[in-house]
């Protein structure tokens, strides 16, 4: 363990959100954004890894964020139920003692604010804190010192929102191997199609809302940045944010929308989900390969499962297309809206798959 994971160069802070909902334990910089294209080439040559690097954001048009409100509509009170059930198991299995949430920057963060407001309505203590996870460069280890300083690494469970293909898992679990800190790699999800995390409210692949925006849901910060220019020794990993969006920003009307949802929703039991997990790793592998071979592709990373993980492909890559299993499906609409806008091809995903949406990166040539 490297002794400077000790030191702390930046004091935490909350972005958007109330104090009491999040601390976030990344490092506020300046840093100018890489166009798409020019990101995309880079991280297909090898030349950086996407880390080092961060995309513009901007504010999405009117229709875009109407069809985010609808989503929220229709499947906001589903949220607040697996809220809750997650809730409830996690202070089960914590009996008397506090909960301490560690959220995956940035999609997990939203979720981590509504289980702790949820615990916390149910009379338990929880903390919560969102820290840098970065595919193939691990956890902040700056971040985990931090918590551990703070609290028994017991007592935390790290949150995401869904699994994809169940990369981030992989990582956290690889990680954690040593337990560092004394943390174990314990995963809870709200979805869980991809069968990789530990604890998860259910396997389907459902529109979170949160899961169609960017900066303007999760406390108007961005993607975690390791790229030593901006991350030096007892630094956390680092973020951009965007105070010139507070006027478009839903972050606080996201996470009060859903809490008082969840504080009242009856806890269903969730502890059938491990005996799915095998059967659902093995459809997701599956599908994996079959895409890799009709993309004659090996490069796994150019595959962007589910609905939210697609979503973040059409917002901040280069979608070569995009597949569907129902164009009639409401939570697949605002998929079908960036296709449609960005000139996408929309092909079936096949009606028997577990997915409901997969995007594929386009290739520059790089990953024959």
């Amino acid at each position: 363990m490297p002794a400077e994971a000790h030191a702390l160069a930046e004091a935490p802070f909350s972005g958007s959100y109330d104090p009491a909902d999040v601390t976030f334990l990344l490092k506020p910089v300046a840093m100018a954004a890489t166009g798409v294209a020019d990101k995309e080439a880079a991280i297909q040559s090898g030349r950086r890894h996407y880390s080092e690097m961060i995309a513009p954001e901007s504010v999405p048009d009117p229709a875009y964020l109407a069809l985010y409100h609808a989503a929220l509509a229709r499947n906001g009170a589903r949220l607040a139920q697996d809220v809750a059930s997650l809730a409830a198991h996690l202070a089960a299995h914590r009996p008397g003692r506090e909960v301490v949430i560690v959220s995956l920057a940035r999609a997990g963060t939203p979720i981590g604010v509504l289980l702790a407001r949820t615990l916390r309505a149910r009379g338990h203590v929880a903390y919560h804190y969102s820290v840098s996870i970065i595919r193939d460069r691990g956890i902040d280890l700056v971040a985990l010192a931090h918590i551990a300083a703070h609290h028994d690494p017991r007592d935390a469970v790290f949150v995401d929102g869904w699994t994809g293909k169940g990369a981030i898992a992989g990582e956290l679990r690889a990680a954690l191997a040593g337990n560092p800190f004394g943390f174990a790699p314990q995963l809870a999800v709200i979805a869980d199609p991809a069968g990789q995390a530990d604890i998860a409210a259910t396997d389907d692949d459902y529109l979170i809302a949160s899961g169609l925006l960017n900066g303007i849901v999760s406390g108007l910060v961005s993607r975690s940045i390791l790229n030593a220019e901006v991350v030096g020794p007892g630094d956390f990993h680092a973020c951009v944010t965007y105070p010139q969006y507070a006027d478009a920003d839903l972050s606080r009307a996201f996470v009060d929308g859903i809490a008082p949802l969840a504080a009242a929703a009856a806890p269903r039991p969730i502890d059938g989900h491990g005996a799915r997990r095998e059967t659902l790793r093995e459809g997701c592998e599956a599908m994996m390969e079959a895409l890799l071979a009709h993309g004659g592709t090996r490069d796994r990373n150019r595959i962007k499962p589910g609905i939210a993980e697609a979503t973040r492909a059409l917002l901040r890559r280069m979608p070569e297309r995009l597949l569907v299993r129902d164009r009639r499906d409401a939570d697949v609409a605002h998929l079908l809206h960036l296709a449609a806008e960005h000139g996408i091809p929309v092909e079936p995903l096949g009606e028997g798959s577990h997915y409901r949406a997969v995007a594929i990166i386009r290739s520059l040539g790089q990953d024959a």
